[in-house]
């Protein structure tokens, strides 16, 4: 039996497929999944993310532990509100899973995790917290609406008190403020601008159906994942796992390897970092006609890679896809399609950017 978030009613109510995602019941779409898609990269959409969990953290030494648990360095976090994207690695450097880590007042943090890692996440972080006599506190009672897109702050703020609109309209890329009850991080999982708001479950339907009425559309998984991949974004047991170390999932910049902190996996990285790294994650455009599509083969110079995350983009209107290939030159790739090799383009991802194609695209 699926679990379903506090909004399931609510998407049934307005004719969403509903589909099995990591053992939730969850939209992929109302309707058309390119509409909702357009929404978000030209108004504004929402996404009922309520299956991520919440995981607060407190203790004197929780800093100690997060030092301790993450390959970023949390050290950046000065300010209460500040955010950070972060993976938590094993000891061979593969991802655990990849989150985001809140700072919040007296030294408390919160954490957003996936949905299909939530049982390991929380025995993992549970365990390694227990030498540093932290408390890891599950929030199950909150949800959590995503709301993105170029008018998404906008329309947003006309709905929160004058205070704490304020508050919002001031805070910076991935940041969070909080007051009347909620929790507005601006962060995102779709290349534009917004919110995510974590909100108590009794108070989100009537959230949600107040986001409608003032024009925001709502989007399933379909328009979610379309949407993070032309941002160039990593979906964890696609394109990464506890298999695939943050250098070959094109995470470097989500490692640091500051003096004196010996995080878990630290070692492995840098074994690998020295000895250089085998895999390498490509970005590809593909001309013809077609869809790319995870587990497809991938032919380069250098051996044979395959799909990770693959689609029709609607903002560019070709497939677009992530690929594991053996580091190196990968000279000209071509893609095996139902055994026809299709020639396509390695680029740099994001492949969108503020709703337009990126150079090179």
């Amino acid at each position: 039996m699926s679990k379903q978030t506090v909004l399931n009613a609510t998407h049934r109510a307005l004719g969403a497929k509903m589909v099995d995602f990591g053992g939730w019941d969850m939209p992929i779409s109302y309707g058309s999944q390119i509409e909702e898609h357009h929404a978000v990269r030209r108004d504004a959409g929402m996404f009922d993310v309520s299956h991520m969990t919440v995981v607060d953290l407190e203790g004197e030494r929780v800093r100690d532990f997060l030092r301790r648990l993450v390959a970023n360095s949390v050290d950046r976090l000065k300010t209460p509100g500040k955010a950070l994207y972060t993976c938590m690695l094993n000891a061979d450097g593969g991802v655990i899973d990849d989150l985001i880590i809140y700072s919040r007042a007296d030294g408390a943090f919160r954490l957003v995790v996936n949905a299909a890692t939530r049982d390991k996440d929380l025995a993992w972080i549970t365990r390694e917290a227990a030498p540093f006599a932290v408390q890891v506190r599950e929030r199950p009672e909150l949800a959590i609406i995503a709301v993105q897109g170029p008018n998404a702050r906008a329309k947003v703020q006309g709905l929160l008190s004058p205070e704490l609109a304020a508050k919002a309209a001031k805070i910076g890329k991935f940041v969070a403020c909080e007051g009347d009850g909620l929790f507005i991080g601006r962060t995102g999982y779709t290349g534009e601008d917004g919110y995510e708001i974590i909100v108590p479950q009794e108070r989100a339907v009537e959230l949600w159906n107040r986001l409608q009425a003032a024009g925001v559309a709502p989007a399933g998984l379909g328009a979610r994942d379309t949407l993070r991949l032309e941002a160039g974004m990593n979906l964890y047991g696609q394109d990464m796992d506890e298999t695939v170390s943050p250098y070959e999932a094109a995470l470097a910049w989500t490692v640091a390897l500051d003096e004196g902190r010996d995080f878990t996996g630290r070692a492995a990285l840098e074994r690998q970092k020295a000895a250089g790294v085998p895999r390498a994650m490509i970005g590809l455009v593909m001309d013809e006609k077609g869809v790319l599509r995870h587990g497809q083969r991938v032919v380069t110079a250098n051996g044979d890679g395959e799909i990770l995350s693959g689609t029709f983009s609607p903002t560019l209107g070709k497939a677009i896809a992530f690929a594991r290939v053996p580091a190196g030159d990968p000279g000209a790739v071509q893609v095996d399609i139902r055994g026809k090799l299709i020639p396509v383009r390695v680029v740099s991802f994001p492949f969108v950017r503020d709703g337009k194609p990126c150079d090179g695209v």
